[in-house]
């Protein structure tokens, strides 16, 4: 007999997100489930994420460079003034921080103008070694002191529209159009906390999958699954559940080369016990286990210093000053450290003046830190805010674009094409920050190709649509995936003319189709594309 069963890993969506399920969030849904081989796993006791390719991290996995970005996401809104000194502004500093500014004699000097905490000693002899520069007031215009859109803002490189992508998952549409059906065979991004950040998001990436301990991954890297698809109820719960399992089992596509890289590497420094050393071990090991992945983000939790900020950020930018010092002496152990730059984001700054509960408010601008040996030298970027000339919130006025950071990274860190990081960042074009490295830029085949054809799917009704426009008249191959990669049908093998097509997906599949998630594969001429596709 054969009883209904709960599926394990899949929990009843509330009313809420149900009643969204009308208008069909393909983010939602797929993260939900967790399709295509991205995923979290504890690894070292830490939730781990293995980003698929996102638009950028697609092209960084191409790109022919060994450089690393390690994002540090500073969660809550760092106060940048009580970590990057202003000693040329010290008095207005201290006359607006009466109870909280950082004393006299308790800090260090980076130069005649700027110091930062005794607390933060560990970096002393990163900036003397010319591992360390800073970006003063990094911002953007008019800046949202919401933590959830500010993140969103930082995370999508769009501050104006709300847009559910991210500028590191811009890239996969023009660059890597076929990933759904031909991912690659190793992560290009790994994030370690701040599940849901907008920051690797493309339309269709940055799936979930769970594994509970490294053990159990050794099980799925020798037998390539999690779950039997062979011994399963002989009735509808099991077809279901081994339509669920099957699901599951193509979530597990990196878990057995993220093991072997953090079995094949071990911590040769001593972190603290606290969560930021916790995930930074992590992301050293992965580093030096030849993982090879491109982008790493890992995050600290505790900067919305609202009160208690003197004793709490002491303790929160101590752990990130040791914690970055023993990450980098470790990478260096490996022969790894000149290959890896770190940065520090955080959805805004604090208020210049402390407020009544002996800490800080929301603010705008804060500084970015930069570190590793490749920034050849310390430095500073551009001119600190000043704190007299205030908005009409007491807020200083930002200096730098947090945009062009990101730019001067993607094209002269890791290497990427300055049309496709244009376009990353929404077409915008930024000019390069002195960051002190550089790189020859790469170019991309057929890129106008990919650009003039266009695919996209339209739901009329019921009724479930493809359209795509050709630039000049050629063969045409659409086939139909279920959300485990089988072939459903073929839609179209023909020759199309220049101009619009439109295919209706039920009745060119010739079958009758469940309502569900699919993918379609599309070749025009040279070129092949694949979406997820919902048919109603």
């Amino acid at each position: 007999m054969c009883n209904h069963h709960i599926i394990p890993g899949f929990r009843k969506e509330d009313s809420n997100h149900n009643a969204h399920h009308e208008e069909w969030s393909r983010r939602s849904f797929i993260q939900a489930l967790g399709l295509f081989g991205g995923g979290a796993m504890m690894l070292g006791s830490r939730s781990l994420t293995a980003s698929n390719p996102s638009p950028l991290s697609a092209a960084l996995s191409a790109a022919e460079t060994d450089r690393i970005l390690v994002i540090i996401r500073l969660k809550g809104g760092n106060d940048g003034l009580n970590t990057i000194i202003p000693l040329s502004q010290y008095d207005d500093y201290a006359n607006l921080r009466p109870n909280i500014r950082i004393q006299e004699g308790s800090y260090f000097n980076l130069s005649d103008e700027y110091a930062m905490p005794n607390f933060m000693n560990s970096l002393e002899s990163f900036w003397g070694d010319g591992k360390m520069k800073v970006v003063h007031g990094v911002g953007y215009p008019d800046q949202n002191l919401s933590h959830f859109r500010s993140s969103d803002i930082w995370a999508s490189a769009e501050p104006t529209t709300e847009i559910q992508s991210g500028w590191l998952g811009r890239y996969f549409e023009s660059l890597y159009p076929d990933y759904l059906a031909n991912p690659p065979e190793k992560p290009a991004a790994v994030q370690i906390g701040s599940i849901g950040n907008l920051i690797f998001d493309g339309v269709d990436n940055n799936y979930a999958f769970a594994v509970a301990n490294p053990d159990q991954l050794n099980e799925i890297a020798s037998s390539g699954n999690a779950h039997d698809l062979d011994n399963l109820p002989d009735c509808a719960y099991g077809e279901q559940l081994g339509f669920m399992r099957g699901i599951t089992n193509t979530t597990y596509r990196y878990a057995g080369v993220i093991h072997d890289a953090y079995t094949a590497a071990s911590n040769a420094s001593t972190y603290g016990d606290n969560e930021l050393a916790a995930q930074l071990s992590i992301v050293a090991r992965l580093i030096k286990g030849n993982l090879g992945s491109k982008v790493y983000m890992v995050s600290i939790d505790g900067f919305d210093t609202h009160a208690n900020q003197e004793v709490d950020h002491q303790q929160l930018l101590s752990s990130v000053a040791d914690t970055i010092t023993a990450f980098y002496s470790d990478l260096e152990a490996g022969g790894m450290d000149s290959e890896v730059l770190s940065m520090t984001i955080s959805e805004f700054g604090r208020r210049v003046e402390q407020n009544g509960s002996q800490g800080t408010d929301h603010g705008s601008c804060a500084p970015m830190m930069l570190f590793g040996p490749a920034l050849n030298g310390n430095g500073f970027v551009g001119n600190h805010p000043s704190l007299t000339n205030l908005d009409q919130n007491g807020n200083m006025f930002f200096q730098n674009d947090f945009r062009q950071i990101y730019a001067t990274i993607l094209q002269e860190w890791l290497c990427l094409d300055a049309q496709m990081v244009n376009d990353a960042l929404l077409g915008e074009q930024y000019e390069s920050a002195p960051l002190g490295f550089g790189c020859s830029t790469l170019s991309v085949d057929d890129f106008s190709d990919i650009q003039a054809f266009q695919h996209f799917a339209t739901y009329e009704g019921n009724q479930t649509m493809i359209n795509y426009i050709m630039p000049r008249a050629s063969r045409v191959v659409i086939k139909l995936y279920n959300i485990i990669g089988q072939e459903v049908a073929t839609l179209q093998d023909s020759f199309s003319l220049e101009g619009k097509h439109a295919i209706n997906v039920r009745q060119a599949s010739g079958q009758r189709l469940a309502t569900g998630q699919y993918v379609y594969r599309i070749s025009a001429g040279n070129n092949n594309f694949s979406k997820s596709i919902l048919v109603k």
